[in-house]
């Protein structure tokens, strides 16, 4: 793979691009616009990843609504609607989604319903086997896209559960909880949304909660969370007057999660995954729903907890979250470290030069646009190994170091939730950092020709 302690890259060869979710789609177009060849497979028949509601691979549900909002989580140079909400539906999302794929001529360069069963290293290239293609196709270089948000992680409890587990990827409507006496574990976004769910359609509601959340609304003052958290970063205060500024304003709009029967937090705001959701401090207000400890066993239909408590439970729903997992390539391709990928920026591999990972982020706002700056940096990194080798040389250095703070200085709870974590504002900084100095040096891309819709107000 190395000669001379420098990888040889067919740079002129085409790259696979695994996925044509917004990770894969912001990929093909930032390539697109370098001239650099490519292709995308997506085993789904359209685009939209997760965001393709009624698909078998989607995770989302019918309710299903953004938790960032729409200025940021819009690609870069591709801005929303300016007609969506501040927080746009699924289906609001994947119709951007598909509209971007138009506006950029993605469509014909993806193969659909085509799935990727295995890629190995070949030639100082990749070999992608497809299921329509099994014998392989060879690629000079690989992007992988394809999320992490597939895999459910489903808990193992002592005893036997006489009612029906389901995980949150596979709930999609509330007729499944009408009526039922229901159990949602996990205190992430999805388990939050689902309990309000279920507190309008369910008999009963218990919300299993391991520790005490802090909890963020949608709105302040009138405008998205997340947006009024960009106009504070841009006067490049210390965390620790940001987070004193984040708790007063918190705590004026909504209060202290202990007060309405929550768990007390055992850890400051910012040091877990933001949980944007104040509906379910006004249900568990109203008594709607039963905030629960970790479950200790099952018997029947009957769930004892922690505490000790028991109680008679129809349905489980677990929103436990996901696997980190790419079941089409060895591991020892991605510097496997501690149940993840161990790599720069969490997108370039420290040792390959034509390796990477798109959207291997778990930021606190919007993903799409953090995804983009990857991409920009990719393209700009595979075009530099022919034309500016001393830059390439230059970020490859930089690379090989791996390890660097994607906090901002936040730390943020050493659970396997967090593996993926980065602080939204520092590691757009980052990102904008690297594409400007590849842009000092670098020509402007060829780019597409289409114009853009007007850019939201």
């Amino acid at each position: 793979m190395k000669q001379d302690g420098e990888q040889r890259l067919d740079v002129d060869g085409a790259v696979c691009i695994v996925g044509a979710g917004p990770s894969g789609l912001t990929c093909a177009k930032n390539l697109a616009d370098w001239g650099i060849p490519f292709q995308v497979f997506e085993r789904q028949d359209d685009v939209g990843g997760n965001w393709y509601f009624g698909s078998p691979h989607s995770s989302v549900y019918r309710s299903t609504h953004m938790i960032s909002s729409k200025r940021m989580t819009e690609f870069t140079d591709y801005p929303m609607p300016a007609e969506y909400p501040p927080y746009p539906s699924h289906a609001q999302a994947w119709q951007y989604l598909r509209s971007y794929a138009r506006h950029f001529g993605l469509y014909p360069r993806i193969a659909f319903e085509t799935e990727i069963t295995q890629i190995t290293r070949e030639r100082s290239g990749w070999l992608v086997r497809t299921s329509r293609s099994p014998q392989g196709e060879w690629f000079a270089g690989l992007i992988i896209a394809n999320g992490h948000h597939w895999d459910p992680l489903i808990p193992q409890w002592p005893g036997k559960f006489a009612g029906r587990v389901v995980h949150s990827h596979d709930y999609k409507t509330p007729e499944l909880l009408r009526g039922q006496r229901v159990l949602v574990v996990g205190g992430g976004n999805s388990g939050c949304d689902i309990a309000v769910e279920a507190a309008l359609h369910a008999a009963s509601v218990h919300h299993s909660l391991r520790r005490g959340y802090h909890f963020l609304p949608k709105f302040l003052l009138g405008s998205p969370t997340d947006a009024c958290g960009d106009w504070l970063q841009r006067w490049r205060i210390p965390w620790w007057l940001y987070r004193r500024i984040s708790e007063w304003t918190v705590r004026i709009a909504v209060g202290r999660p202990e007060k309405y029967g929550l768990p007390k937090p055992d850890h400051q705001l910012f040091e877990t995954h933001p949980i944007i959701n104040s509906q379910l401090l006004y249900y568990v207000g109203h008594g709607r729903i039963h905030i629960r400890p970790n479950v200790q066993k099952l018997d029947g239909n009957v769930v004892e907890f922690i505490d000790g408590t028991r109680e008679t439970i129809d349905i489980v729903i677990c929103a436990t979250g996901y696997r980190i997992r790419f079941p089409f390539i060895d591991q020892d391709h991605l510097n496997w470290h501690d149940g993840h990928p161990r790599l720069f920026l969490n997108t370039f591999h420290p040792d390959c030069d034509d390796l990477f990972i798109a959207g291997l982020t778990q930021p606190n706002s919007g993903q799409w646009g953090l995804t983009d700056y990857q991409a920009q940096l990719i393209a700009r990194f595979w075009v530099s190994q022919r034309e500016h080798p001393r830059l390439a040389a230059w970020f490859r250095r930089e690379k090989a170091k791996v390890r660097q703070n994607l906090s901002g200085g936040l730390r943020y709870l050493a659970t396997p939730r967090h593996q993926l974590e980065v602080e939204y504002f520092h590691y757009r900084r980052l990102l904008r950092r690297y594409v400007r100095k590849f842009a000092r040096c670098h020509p402007a891309p060829i780019g597409t020709g289409a114009p853009l819709p007007a850019r939201t107000p």
